[in-house]
């Protein structure tokens, strides 16, 4: 059970991925349905300020004592070194064998290769640093082109915001997809993105007015069993077929129809959970029309067939 979180800094700690992990895990959200975390902001030196990379300074209220019976402990993104205080390093191991989970924002991933925790692992980092990690770290099987890995007790992300997609999807994993979207609408954020990295790496930024999406995406989540196509959401957008297609690309990463295709599958995830409707209902509900095509898109979005999901995560009594 995800209850203790405890969030290690250092010197040149990165302000919004701290933030990241403030957002999800440090706020009381009881009263929407959210348990409540306790959460444990620690460093070397309790007290005392610390150097952010935005000038500024922050202070962290307990020591590394408070890693001991955490069950997760997250590493904000800092300014990559050669070397890491040995004393981190040494609670990182010690959490790691005793079997807590350790998750990373963006370069937060170097403390934990520089710990050998990653040796060996699938893990993620930005990809600005993909080439220094490989060099300092040739064991670990690094994917510059996902915005997260699930290794197990071990979750890497990628630059600033892809924290955010690996802090809900370990929320989804451990506490349930319900609690995962609360969260996520508190936030304004989407409870899961399609895409990875690749689509930042070295693109300009496309032209926008500066309209979002948004008004369209609700409209495709609410109404799910239909189809639709780039032409008519295009119409609904107020824009030609070809800049819509631009701009839906720019603003979710992704294709409409793999977009829908999720959140399909994550509708699909919800009544899994906490319906006893069979798996032809349940594909009807969520627009895949079979259970056939709910099954092929279930697996290749969630990893599991259906059935086995439901078997883990239902919690209908």
């Amino acid at each position: 059970m995800l209850q203790k979180v405890a969030v290690v800094l250092m010197e040149d700690v990165a302000v919004f991925e701290f933030g990241v992990l403030c957002e999800v895990f440090g706020i009381d959200r009881t009263d929407d349905g959210v348990p409540l975390f306790d959460f444990k902001v620690c460093s070397t030196r309790p007290g005392e300020p610390l150097q952010t990379s935005s000038h500024s300074q922050v202070v962290a209220p307990y020591g590394l004592d408070e890693l001991e019976d955490a069950d997760l402990v997250a590493l904000p993104a800092t300014t990559w070194r050669d070397a890491y205080d040995e004393r981190i390093l040494d609670a990182l191991r010690r959490a790691e064998k005793r079997g807590a989970i350790l998750l990373t924002v963006c370069s937060g991933a170097f403390v934990l290769g520089a710990a050998g925790l990653l040796d060996g692992r699938n893990c993620a980092t930005h990809w600005r640093y993909a080439k220094t990690f490989r060099d300092q770290f040739p064991d670990a099987n690094l994917d510059a082109d996902v915005l997260f890995v699930d290794d197990g007790n071990i979750i890497t992300s990628a630059g600033t915001a892809a924290g955010i997609d690996a802090c809900l999807h370990l929320v989804r994993r451990e506490l349930g997809s319900a609690v995962a979207t609360r969260i996520a609408r508190r936030m304004v954020v989407p409870p899961q993105r399609d895409g990875g990295q690749r689509q930042f790496v070295d693109v300009p930024v496309p032209e926008s007015s500066g309209e979002s999406l948004q008004p369209v995406l609700d409209y495709m989540v609410d109404n799910l069993t239909i189809e639709h196509t780039v032409p008519e959401l295009a119409r609904r957008a107020r824009m030609s077929d070809r800049t819509f297609a631009r701009r839906f690309v720019a603003e979710t990463g992704t294709t409409p129809l793999k977009w829908v295709t999720t959140q399909r599958v994550l509708h699909a995830r919800t009544l899994l959970e906490q319906t006893k409707l069979g798996i032809e209902q349940i594909a009807a509900q969520s627009g895949f029309g079979t259970a056939a095509l709910l099954r092929h898109h279930f697996r290749r979005v969630v990893g599991v067939p259906p059935q086995d999901y439901r078997r883990t995560f239902q919690t209908t009594a």
